[in-house]
């Protein structure tokens, strides 16, 4: 069965959007996939600025995602693989939610939305990197109509990352 997608709507982050980002993700189920615990303020606060900085630099960013009342609940968008490890050099797209909005399709839907954005801006092709345990983004990916391409061992882990790719 096919259900509606909802609605969302995604911004360049804002300073306020710090604030909001490190609330959304203050839960271990969130961040079980990104260090397993929450983040510093600090850390959105810089990762908000860095941003703002590639949405002007390069036409794309992680985005602030909106729900249909105009709450964050989450970020999705596009950035250059920030680690020394994996798809170096590549454009990674990505998402992450507040655990409450889990399975609505917002992450689908906000992923659609990013990847119409970030064609718009001239990238040919996209990864998403993937924790293999998180059956969730990869089943987000799949829908993107992405496929595993390679696999990396992730330091520190005992799980591998999976790289999806989508070229258009």
């Amino acid at each position: 069965m096919n259900r509606a997608l909802p609605v969302v709507r995604l911004r360049v982050p804002t300073d306020e959007d710090a604030v909001a980002w490190h609330r959304v993700f203050d839960d271990p189920d969130v961040m079980e996939f990104h260090g397993g615990r929450s983040a510093e303020l600090s850390v959105y606060e810089e990762l908000t600025a860095r941003q703002r900085r590639h949405d002007a630099e390069r036409g794309f960013c992680l985005w602030t995602l909106l729900d249909a009342d105009d709450r964050v609940i989450g970020f999705t968008g596009a950035q250059p693989w920030p680690r020394e490890w994996g798809p170096r050099g590549e454009i990674e797209i990505g998402w992450r939610l507040g655990r409450e909005h889990w399975g609505r399709g917002y992450a689908t839907a906000a992923a659609r939305s990013s990847l119409e954005r970030v064609r718009a801006a001239g990238v040919p092709e996209v990864v998403a990197m993937v924790d293999s345990g998180n059956k969730r983004s990869i089943a987000v990916a799949e829908r993107l109509g992405m496929r595993l391409t390679e696999t990396y061992p992730r330091p520190g882990s005992t799980r591998e990352a999976r790289c999806y790719r989508l070229a258009w």
